[in-house]
């Protein structure tokens, strides 16, 4: 089983590279982040037609987080409990065969300090927190995702560079440390330790071609999947190509029958269980209901007793599940155009918490596959337009627009 995560820092653009990828490598499960796109414009026929069902949280321009996945997913939960307030799309959960699996985009936290690190470190506790209580279910996990940490020096080209860096501030390498000391296995390091290895790379100064890269895309494993850990690396490559992503997509492979541990239905609930079999488009208004209430309930912490939910939500009590897409072979190129690239700035992006009067996040459907095969064929052909943040990052007063993105990754070299 192949897992994999991947910041497409742009699912609009890197459409056709993501595609690319897929039919190459044709990961099991991947995650996705940076979709910047609105829950609408995700394009699932293109997914679809690649041979994946999918499960996705949208943002209107910023972040952004989806689970790819070869067989239906069932949603736990989207956004992360803790923090009803938190309109931003950086948290998805789900269970795929018996794995759980959790989508995660930690803020960035630049610059530090300031509003914007204070919000990075409170969003690192509550992780912190539901890896707690995963963990405590003894059921097979996998937190994937761009955690925005170096943990180690090792883990960044010219460490001196980044002490100020908010990826690399103490305050931030001391919670991952935290996190990881609860029992979870850093898959990439332990697969190769000791070694310069990264997954990304700023756009400025030739950083890739010099690489002069960071690691900050991470896989962790809970003990009960940690002994199914054969392999683990990074399709460096990706970079290289044309309009890429910053990142390069990372991935783990496991081996099944030596994995140990409970159930996934043995998982305590992030939100009210949420099947999600209706496509985007044709979700009804009763069903937008539901999940509306659902996303609301995610976002408080949620409690072990809840596990009946999750159980609900991986039995598929209200309809069969949807039959996996076909794959679709391997083709020269991919089948959907690619849109105009927007300019690529660096990722060390401003990412406050939204303005105490940004208006109230969309009602996010549980968007799986249709049932049914997609025709292998068809492809998305969606423009990619750029549109204005709909929630101004905190600042000094309401209506200040957002700040431009600074250039602290650009230091790298």
């Amino acid at each position: 089983m192949r897992i994999a995560t991947f910041n497409v820092n742009g699912i609009g653009s890197r459409l056709p590279a993501l595609l690319q990828w897929l039919e190459e490598k044709q990961p099991d499960v991947a995650c996705l982040q940076e979709l910047k796109a609105p829950q609408e414009k995700f394009p699932l026929e293109a997914i679809n037609a690649a041979g994946y069902h999918a499960i996705w949280h949208g943002q209107k321009s910023w972040n952004g987080v989806a689970i790819l996945s070869r067989m239906p997913p069932q949603e736990i939960g989207r956004g992360l409990p803790g923090d009803p307030d938190d309109e931003q799309s950086r948290y998805i959960e789900a269970v795929v065969g018996d794995v759980v699996i959790a989508c995660l985009y930690l803020p960035n936290g630049n610059p530090a300090p300031g509003p914007k690190f204070d919000y990075k470190l409170k969003w690192f506790e509550r992780l912190i927190r539901r890896g707690e209580q995963l963990l405590a279910t003894g059921a097979k996990v996998v937190l994937a995702g761009d955690f925005n940490v170096m943990p180690t020096e090792l883990d960044v080209y010219k460490p001196e560079r980044w002490g100020d860096d908010a990826l690399f501030r103490p305050e931030t390498r001391e919670a991952f440390h935290r996190l990881v000391a609860q029992g979870w296995t850093d898959s990439l390091r332990t697969m190769h330790p000791g070694e310069k290895i990264y997954t990304f790379w700023d756009y400025f100064r030739n950083a890739y071609g010099r690489d002069a890269g960071l690691r900050i895309d991470h896989l962790l494993l809970s003990p009960a999947l940690a002994p199914a850990l054969k392999a683990a690396g990074v399709d460096r490559d990706v970079r290289g190509r044309e309009k890429p992503s910053d990142h390069a997509p990372t991935w783990i492979e496991l081996d099944p029958a030596a994995a140990r541990g409970a159930h996934a239905g043995t998982v305590p609930a992030a939100s009210t269980a949420v099947s999600g079999r209706a496509a985007g488009k044709s979700a009804g208004k009763a069903e937008n209901k539901v999940v509306d209430k659902a996303a609301k309930a995610v976002k408080a912490d949620a409690s072990p007793d809840l596990a009946a939910a999750v159980a609900v939500a991986g039995s598929g009590s209200d309809a069969a599940p949807a039959p996996a897409p076909a794959r679709t072979g391997t083709r020269k190129t991919p089948p959907a155009k690619a849109p105009a690239a927007r300019k690529t700035r660096t990722k060390a992006r401003a990412e406050g918490t939204p303005a105490a009067n940004a208006p109230a996040a969309q009602a996010d459907a549980a968007q799986t596959s249709a049932g049914g095969t997609p025709p292998a064929k068809a492809a998305a052909k969606r423009k990619s337009k750029a549109t204005p943040e709909s929630a101004a990052p905190a600042g000094p007063a309401a209506g200040v627009k957002p700040a431009r993105k600074t250039a602290a990754r650009a230091k790298a070299g």
